[in-house]
């Protein structure tokens, strides 16, 4: 038997009503804030995560799933979204379109790390970007959309934690600070650590073991190296956020996998995802677009992860939608009415389901009971005789006799009125 590759996983049938139905709410609250939808090829040139993610960033350095193709070009499934989205936005003009631009996309997304809870290397994602904003206001609105999507899909007791990475000018005295320190605790530091001191000191902040986690307990704070402007943005951004009363956590070592990121960057945490509890996160990043060929253009977005999305909503209980009516056929003649009326009732906005194998009255309402249907409509000898149907009610046992002249509309009037 050939099974799923480790860390891609199957969605089944109740599973994918699940992300269709969180999908969904996020499209609503995407469309209230005024964002379009855009979407990418998952195959992008790897030069393209190369200059904009970081080449000393373990996303490029082991995490992507990159190979030539027969034309010997270097290409990669993306890892991340806001990469493809800028690319697109350079080289399609979007650039010249009214200002803020903003725009999402939805779908997988593909990292070689070790599967865990909530962690796969094929995952999904809802990517949210806005293009020239430079206002602190945008980034706390940002902020308070990433909240209103999770909520709406059940996520509760949610966790706020806002940095400051200051810009390329400020970040860059500090990084030599963070260098300096991290070559003096070298000896105490895990493999990995050493290895970003020399390439990308601040990402070292980031690792997870406990011994590198006490040494960083005494490393420099960036908050201290923020220049006047970073540093008037960073407080901007947090009493947009109090006007809004939304409670957030100032986490000094917050960092962010990737080098593109300038001043705001935050993450949104979840109870019940263990070590891997962020479920959202984003931030500044107004270099990118001018980076990779386009022109200066302030940016900001973020990204959630469906997967942990789905693990912390009450969404996630939530089962494939039952049929509005089942049509028990007995006999040829009946199913071959049953198959004209089930599409008449779909065509009105019903759903229906049927059977055409021949089997008992005794097994359709079997079948009936086990796809959770409220309502049989059954359809025997007796009935075509007659010219009428017998509508059952499966919770009560109740019975409609439905004469066929007529039947799709008195249908669609009773199961209307009794559904809705």
């Amino acid at each position: 038997m050939i099974k799923a590759v480790r860390g891609f996983k199957d969605l089944l049938p109740e599973e994918a009503g699940v992300f269709r139905w969180l999908e969904e709410q996020a499209r609503e609250i995407l469309r209230r804030y005024g964002f379009s939808e855009i979407r990418l090829p998952i195959l992008e040139r790897t030069e393209l995560f190369a200059r904009s993610i970081g080449e000393s960033t373990d996303i490029v350095e082991k995490e992507m799933y990159t190979f030539q193709d027969r034309s010997g070009d270097s290409l990669t499934l993306r890892p991340e979204a806001t990469a493809g989205v800028v690319r697109a936005f350079i080289e399609h003009g979007l650039y010249n379109r009214p200002k803020p631009l903003k725009l999402f996309t939805i779908g997988p997304m593909f990292r070689h790390e070790r599967p865990q809870k909530g962690r796969l290397r094929q995952f999904h994602q809802i990517d949210v970007e806005v293009f020239g904003a430079a206002s602190a206001g945008m980034d706390a609105e940002l902020v308070a959309l990433a909240l209103g999507i999770l909520r709406a899909g059940g996520a509760r007791d949610l966790r706020l934690e806002i940095n400051s990475l200051g810009c390329p000018g400020c970040r860059g005295p500090y990084r030599e600070a963070l260098r300096e320190f991290l070559f003096s605790r070298r000896e105490r530091l895990c493999e990995d650590c050493r290895r970003r001191a020399e390439r990308n000191p601040l990402r070292a902040l980031d690792c997870k073991r406990e011994g590198c986690q006490r040494e960083y307990q005494e490393a420099p704070m960036l908050s201290a190296f923020l220049c006047e402007d970073c540093r008037r943005h960073y407080q901007h951004f947090k009493t947009y956020l109090q006007e809004g009363g939304i409670l957030f956590i100032e986490n000094p070592r917050l960092v962010r996998g990737l080098d593109y990121y300038t001043r705001t960057i935050f993450e949104i945490k979840a109870p019940g995802l263990g070590a891997q509890d962020t479920v959202a996160a984003g931030g500044r990043y107004d270099g990118l677009v001018s980076a990779l060929g386009g022109p200066e253009t302030p940016a900001v977005g973020f990204a959630i992860g469906m997967e942990r999305w789905w693990l912390v909503s009450r969404g996630s209980q939530r089962e494939v939608a039952a049929p509005d009516l089942f049509i028990a056929p007995l006999g040829e003649e009946a199913r071959r009415w049953a198959f004209r009326l089930a599409a008449l009732l779909r065509d009105r906005g019903l759903k229906v389901e049927s059977d055409y194998e021949g089997r008992s009255l005794k097994a359709l309402l079997r079948q009936a009971d086990r796809l959770s249907a409220r309502w049989a409509l059954i359809l025997g000898e007796q009935e075509l005789q007659e010219q009428r149907a017998l509508l059952r009610d499966l919770a009560s046992g109740t019975q409609l006799s439905l004469p066929f002249r007529d039947l799709e509309d008195l249908l669609n009037r009773v199961l209307i009125e009794i559904l809705f």
